[in-house]
């Protein structure tokens, strides 16, 4: 607590600062302040200017806030927070959900438009931020969300990649990878540089082990290494109207030295840069295509980095309060590791208190696996991600050591459990017979908790691909459902439901979501219904409009809109959806159209650069648009557009505006998904598998109001015994004629046999995805859709009561169960704390 001089000298300068006012002039003031004065720009200039000024102007308003909660957490005792790592934070734009969070949205568009500006025009001028690719991502922007809503002092921790993933543009139907340089204009408005948090990282050189002469300890060094600085960028993340702005904190790589001078002058020019150029590359892009050797070094440097410069972090900032006094570390201090990206957290923690703080091997694994936990996001065979010992060698030589001194401790607590028993003890090392790491093993074994993320996939963790850990530690293992947070997947991106639903049942569902129930009744109230429909259709008219700019393509407002949009993998089925496509296109082609219901198909997701399959796909999808779209006898019967650059702020038009959400991933592989959660919240009816949390969102609204299909987990492993997909063409006129259109190259006349790997994957008793067996199931499920879209009050029901029962899949109620369950932080009240300059 401050003393009573220090206390007036805090009265004193808070008396000298200037108020900053939430009204619409203060606002309007402070922009023509910064566009004129800071930017030397006037209300002519380009968007961008008038975007980052208006920026300027907010962050203004948050920055109190943020002194006041950094304060809080950081300078009134001991106080237990939490630290989330992760490799993506997907936060999209910020300027409208800042505003909105600041409860100051209204006065802003007022401001703006009474100077003559478009609000909008600026608005969309912000680029996405590159920090994430998809779901795992933007999850980790949602629980940021939730956490400073529910004022727990959490902080995130992630990287400042100076390019995103790519910009994807079609060429020809082709995926095709661009730069997406997000930092393209300059540093980002509301990132502040905290250059005295620099931490120092460390590559390669060698480890060496010497008895201290003093003590007789064993002592390691880490020596001849390669030391890059990591350079932290602090972004404010506000609750929603509470004076919480909690911190994410983005590191960002840069040479210790700038270069060679002596090289230089010798004329060695790209010797004398080649130093500072590798240690920037760390930072340069998010997930490189790790297909190459260079591709998968600089991913591993990436997550060390990542995880170093965090723990070192928080570290510093514990030993400058504390000094070496670390006896209740374990009390104070959570890690979450978000999947197995930052799982050498593990080990750095360790390296740190033994190596540097000089604290024996067992007080220090003590600390850590009481302070770490893991969080698995996919049962793919990536969930091992495994990283070859020759390469931790070169890179990570010291952390190498102590994953060796890990494996060899945790598989004698394996072999005194099942004593003798080789192969479980094979199967179960963190280092696999082949030298390589195993990093999800090491998640485990240095974690406390270990949860999946959504019920059936936390079941299948435990019954499948971590049965031996659940075995050896059962009370590890639990579940959290996923969520996303309703302030920007619902009052932000939606507002005319907002406004809407302000009208009925107020505004408290935007801090508590299962006040939605109380629209259900509302169901029945025929000039509700109609409000609705208006309000969908309005969605509509501007994804419509979207769809239009970027694809060329006309979405009829009165078809159903049926959108697909994700990462394109082959266990997502987009191929399912377009086979479906192409079934609907030949029955237009054979005259079946009794009963029709025109229907507009939207795809959308990025390939990862080095997934050949998955970019076929998308030629595939665009090839089959491209003749659909031309063909006169289909006229508006059947439309299909492939979204291009697929990101965050499309998504905030296609979800408000999507009358079918399609989730149709094969049984068994999805883990959660959120962007099924998004759909339903804002009154999208979902077609999908028995998959991820479409099995918690089918459990809500009830088989009435969801499109359920094809072969359950358990059918799907005991089918792959025997799988014939023949069989399955044999058995079906419908598909019989789909594949007939393919394989007669009707989609690719002028391109012959391109297609023929997708073909043939389909056709194949190895395929994992069961594509063909769950065909059949599909068109049938989808057929009930279409005849359920022309009752128009039915839907519009089915709309109210998927948007009525989805308060559970909230952030807001993930995260409290996290810390219910797993961190056991104290919110913080952040209103009364006192600030200097």
């Amino acid at each position: 607590m401050p003393t009573e001089i220090e206390a007036k000298r805090l009265e004193v300068i808070s008396d000298m600062l200037p108020h900053i006012g939430m009204n619409k002039d203060a606002i309007e003031a402070d922009f023509l302040k910064y566009l004129c004065h800071t930017l030397g720009r006037q209300l002519t200039s380009e968007d961008y200017y008038l975007f980052k000024a208006l920026s300027y102007a907010t962050r203004d308003r948050l920055m109190t806030h943020w002194k006041r909660t950094w304060a809080a957490y950081n300078h009134n005792g001991k106080l237990k927070k939490a630290y989330y790592l992760s490799m993506e934070f997907l936060i999209g734009r910020s300027l409208t959900n800042n505003l909105l969070n600041l409860g100051i949205e209204s006065a802003t568009e007022k401001a703006i438009y009474d100077l003559g500006l478009d609000f909008e025009e600026i608005e969309h001028t912000e680029r996405d931020a590159g920090l994430g690719n998809g779901g795992l991502g933007r999850l980790a922007a949602c629980f940021m969300d939730s956490c400073a809503t529910l004022k727990l002092p959490v902080m995130g921790y992630g990287l400042r990649y100076e390019y995103g993933m790519f910009r994807q543009i079609i060429q020809n139907g082709y995926q095709v990878e661009q730069p997406d340089h997000w930092l393209g204009f300059g540093p980002h408005p509301w990132e502040i540089q905290r250059a005295e948090y620099t931490q120092v990282v460390k590559f390669g050189g060698e480890s060496r082990e010497y008895i201290d002469p003093v003590s007789g300890n064993l002592i390691a060094h880490w020596e001849h290494a390669d030391v890059v600085l990591a350079i932290p960028y602090d972004v404010p993340i506000p609750g929603f109207k509470n004076e919480t702005v909690n911190t994410l904190r983005l590191w960002w790589a840069m040479a210790k030295e700038g270069f060679d001078l002596s090289e230089f002058n010798a004329g060695s020019y790209h010797e004398a840069v080649a130093k500072k150029s590798e240690a920037e590359n760390i930072t340069k892009v998010l997930y490189p295509n790790d297909s190459s050797e260079n591709g998968k070094e600089l991913r591993l440097k990436q997550q060390y980095f990542l995880v170093s410069a965090s723990l070192q972090d928080v570290l510093t900032q514990w030993t400058e309060k504390y000094g070496s006094d670390f006896s209740d570390f374990a009390e104070y201090n959570a890690f979450q590791l978000n999947d197995t990206h930052p799982s050498l957290a593990v080990v750095e923690l360790m390296r740190l208190l033994v190596d540097k703080e000089r604290m024996g091997w067992d007080e220090a694994w003590r600390i850590t696996t009481q302070t770490m936990a893991y969080t698995n996001h996919t049962l793919l065979p990536e969930a091992l991600e495994k990283w070859p010992r020759e390469l931790f060698q070169k890179l990570l030589p010291r952390p190498l050591d102590i994953i060796y001194e890990i494996n060899r401790r945790f598989l004698t607590e394996v072999a005194m459990k099942w004593p003798a028993d080789t192969e479980r003890q094979r199967r179960m090392s963190i280092v696999d017979e082949n030298d390589n790491i195993c990093m999800a093993y090491l998640a485990i074994v240095g974690s406390h908790s270990v949860n999946g993320v959504a019920e059936l996939h936390s079941n299948l963790l435990k019954e499948g691909l971590f049965n031996d850990f659940y075995q050896l530690w059962p009370e590890k293992f639990n579940n959290k459902t996923n969520g996303v947070t309703q302030r920007r997947w619902l009052a932000g991106c939606n507002p005319d439901m907002r406004a809407l639903l302000k009208e009925h049942i107020g505004e408290n569902w935007i801090t508590h979501l299962e006040d939605l129930q109380q629209i259900e009744p509302l169901a029945e109230d025929a000039m509700f219904r109609k409000r609705w429909h208006e309000v969908k259709q309005k969605n509509k008219k501007r994804l419509a409009d979207l769809v239009l700019e970027e694809t060329g393509v006309n979405l009829p407002l009165e078809s159903m809109f049926d959108v697909q949009v994700k990462r394109i993998h082959e266990y997502k089925r987009q191929l399912l959806n377009v086979l479906h496509v192409i079934h609907l296109y030949s029955r237009i082609k054979r005259g079946q159209i009794d009963n029709w219901t025109n229907r507009a198909v939207l795809f959308g997701g990025k390939a990862a650069p080095g997934y050949a399959m998955a970019k076929l796909i998308i030629k595939l999808i665009n090839n089959v648009a491209d003749v659909v779209n031309r063909d006169p006898d289909v006229g508006d019967k059947l439309k299909v557009a492939f979204f291009p650059n697929y990101r965050v702020s499309a998504m905030e038009v296609i979800c408000p505006g999507t009358d079918l959400s399609e989730q149709i991933s094969t049984a068994g592989k999805e883990a959660s998904g959120t962007g099924n959660m998004k759909f339903m919240m804002n009154g999208a009816l979902t077609i999908g598998t028995l998959d991820g949390a479409n099995v918690e969102i089918l459990e809500t609204v009830g088989e009435e109001n969801f499109f359920l299909f094809g072969l359950k987990t358990p059918e799907v492993e005991e089918l792959r015994r025997y799988y014939n997909p023949q069989i399955f063409i044999d058995q079906s006129n419908d598909l019989q004629a789909v594949m007939g259109l393919l394989e007669s190259g009707h989609f690719n006349q002028f391109e012959p046999g391109i297609f023929d790997p997708i073909i043939r994957s389909m056709k194949s008793s190895q395929d994992p995805w069961m594509t063909l067996a769950d065909f059949q199931s599909y068109i049938s499920v989808q057929e009930q859709a279409a005849h359920a879209y022309q009752d128009r009050e039915s839907w519009v029901r089915k709309s109210i009561v998927n948007t009525a029962r989805s308060g559970i899949f909230s952030t807001d109620r993930t995260m409290q169960q996290y810390n219910d369950e797993i961190w056991g932080l104290t919110p913080i009240d952040t209103g009364s704390v006192d600030i200097a300059c």
